[in-house]
């Protein structure tokens, strides 16, 4: 429950303590899980002192217990072990420490840490973190390559030799980690997430040797996977041997199966790429060549045609026909002009003879009257009436006799 307090009131540090303790004895026995990271077994004592931390969170705690209970699973209990304890926790007042008192503790077996992992990927794989679809490409070429490992270690050594030797000028940026026990998770977290906000990190291989299930354990912790999951960058799992497959070999962009082979999957080979090139350049010189060939051979059938050997050819049999063709053309001009002038003089004879001038040269004369109509008939003119007289030379006034 709340405290009133004020600066005016403040509690003692022993009425704290005292009413701290008091809401911890009221909580009761609760059963804690959690790995065994120091143990201190004095003889003769008998009171066993441990201290029990959670590696994901990077908490721990004390517990003590009676030597007959942790003698009841001392041969199979030690430093490194994960435990449930059962046992109910302690306010030591004059310190202000928390501690555990411990009425049993169990050891997590194989099969059950197997369990509960398989329940933990079942729950990430709904959340979508294990989709094929969220997997990004590893670069070709990386330029600088992120390497989580443990210090001088043969997973560390692996991965260096080979991509070196794979393609000499590769760069590390080399972040040397815990890779099992209790400090392992919080390190290897901080470390890819040191990498991943790197810009000129390409990718990020996480790589750890083979071991048991109990060393591997970090590597399929919850907040591990979850990070990597965040992660910007292509991250590569090379966690242990074939047969080993902790989560995050799930949760990786690309798995490894060995140390070796995350090299050999991140770097491409120096000789297998200069023999790829080559090969290519073949491939275009053979296509180029072929190319050449047979425009050639197109240019070679092209000057072969009698056109291209005698080009003048064409010109002079056209000009041959040109010349016959220009001549039956005036032939025939000149047949028409002919022709036409022929027409023409025996149309002018017809015309001079039908003219009435030609009758007017022979003697002949028109009589008009005044109007200028042409006199036909003797009853048309009256006595006295004046006339106008056209002959061939001209004209001249006549008047019409009774």
């Amino acid at each position: 429950m709340a405290v009133n307090t004020s600066p005016e009131s403040p509690l003692p540090v022993g009425e704290v303590s005292r009413l701290i303790g008091g809401w911890i004895d009221r909580l009761g026995a609760v059963w804690v899980e959690g790995q065994i990271t120091q143990l201190s077994r004095r003889p003769g004592a008998g009171v066993v002192f441990l201290t029990l931390r959670d590696p994901s969170y990077d908490v721990s705690v004390s517990v003590t217990c009676y030597r007959q209970v942790f003698d009841a699973v001392a041969d199979v209990v030690g430093e490194g072990t994960r435990v449930v304890v059962h046992a109910k926790p302690e306010w030591y007042a004059p310190r202000g420490q928390l501690s555990l008192r411990a009425a049993e503790i169990k050891p997590v077996g194989v099969g059950e840490l197997l369990a509960r992992l398989e329940q933990l990927k079942k729950a990430l794989a709904r959340e979508g973190l294990f989709a094929p679809e969220r997997k990004k490409p590893l670069p070709f070429l990386p330029r600088l390559i992120g390497l989580v490992c443990g210090r001088a270690s043969a997973a560390e050594r692996d991965v260096l030799e080979n991509a070196r030797r794979r393609w000499p000028a590769v760069r590390f940026e080399v972040r040397n980690v815990a890779v099992q026990g209790v400090h392992a998770v919080p390190q290897v977290v901080q470390a890819v997430k040191e990498l991943d906000e790197l810009d000129a990190v390409d990718v990020i291989v996480v790589a750890r040797g083979g071991g048991s299930v109990e060393d591997l354990l970090p590597f399929s912790d919850e907040q591990l996977v979850r990070a990597v999951a965040a992660c910007r960058t292509p991250v590569v799992s090379a966690i242990g041997h074939e047969p080993d497959n902790p989560l995050l070999d799930h949760v990786a962009d690309l798995r490894a199966s060995t140390p070796t082979d995350a090299a050999k999957k991140v770097v491409p080979d120096v000789g297998e790429e200069y023999e790829r090139v080559r090969l290519l350049r073949d491939r275009a010189r053979r296509c180029v060549e072929a190319l050449v060939e047979r425009e050639e051979r197109g240019l070679a059938h092209a000057l072969a045609r009698p056109s291209m050997q005698d080009p003048h050819r064409m010109v002079d049999e056209r000009a041959e026909q040109v010349a016959s063709l220009l001549d039956r053309g005036r032939r025939s001009l000149r047949h028409a002009l002919d022709r036409a002038d022929s027409e023409l003089t025996h149309t002018h004879a017809r015309v001079v003879a039908l003219s009435p001038a030609a009758t007017l040269r022979r003697g002949y004369a028109v009589l008009q009257r005044a109007d200028g109509q042409a006199v036909r008939a003797p009853g048309e003119v009256a006595a006295g009436e004046a006339l106008r007289a056209r002959v061939a030379e001209g004209e001249f006034s006549v008047r019409v006799d009774a």
